[in-house]
């Protein structure tokens, strides 16, 4: 395996390895390092991921550097390796929702991690990024996205996980290969409340979408939200 680095947008890189096992035409596991006074990275990737990650993130910054670390929610490949960071970076944190702090992550994490109110703004110097819940969306109880301000990217987690190789970046379309994924996979939680979170999401207009497993997006990001929003609402009415 080998990672990729690439700037999606002004000082964000996305970190990819492509797995070719986890599907018939593999599979990708994206980190995004946040690059600021105080750098932050979202998802660490799996444990034996840790020597590829921290490889890619020293192309950009000191691993020794990273202030703030993050992830959508409690799954290993979101977080497996975050106490491997805590330890190569000794003055990084956790920094989660309050109530994934409470419910796993006071427990799991090697250092207290911070708690996050809804909201929560860290300025990273130079970067912002907001906390924002989407509980079940697409799953997880304490599921949990960012939102740096100052380029308008959303980092989404898994939310339109695609399977395959993927670009560092896409402007088409990254419905249909959700769509693809989720009748592979059936992973995400379609509750009453996912079509009107996903919407929530696309009012914050974002001009570039973090994609967790696929290529990054630019363009209407609020489109796609909404479009992935209604089709789930037909995948629940069926």
């Amino acid at each position: 395996m080998h990672a990729t680095v690439d700037e999606i947008t002004d000082s964000i890189y996305r970190i990819s390895t492509w797995v070719p096992d986890v599907s018939p035409e593999g599979f990708t596991f994206n980190q995004f390092l946040v690059v600021g006074d105080e750098p932050l990275l979202f998802h660490t990737g799996p444990r034996a991921m840790f020597p590829l990650v921290a490889e890619a993130v020293a192309s950009v910054v000191p691993v020794e550097s990273l202030r703030w670390i993050t992830f959508g929610h409690v799954e290993s490949d979101e977080c497996g390796a975050m106490n491997m960071w805590l330890a190569a970076a000794p003055n990084s944190e956790v920094a989660h929702g309050a109530l994934g702090c409470f419910v796993s992550l006071n427990d799991l994490c090697d250092r207290p991690p911070r708690a996050l109110e809804e909201g929560d703004v860290i300025d990273l110097g130079g970067k912002r990024v907001r906390q924002i819940s989407t509980p079940h969306v697409p799953h997880g109880w304490e599921a949990q996205v960012l939102f740096e301000e100052t380029t308008g990217t959303l980092l989404c987690g898994d939310l339109f996980t695609a399977i395959g190789r993927a670009p560092a970046l896409t402007t088409g379309d990254i419905v249909g290969p959700a769509l693809q994924a989720e009748a592979m996979f059936h992973a995400t939680a379609l509750a009453p409340n996912t079509a009107t979170t996903l919407r929530a999401l696309g009012d914050l207009r974002p001009s570039t979408l973090a994609l967790m497993h696929g290529a990054s997006f630019q363009g209407d990001g609020g489109r796609a939200l909404y479009d992935l929003a209604a089709e789930y609402e037909l995948l629940m009415a069926s």
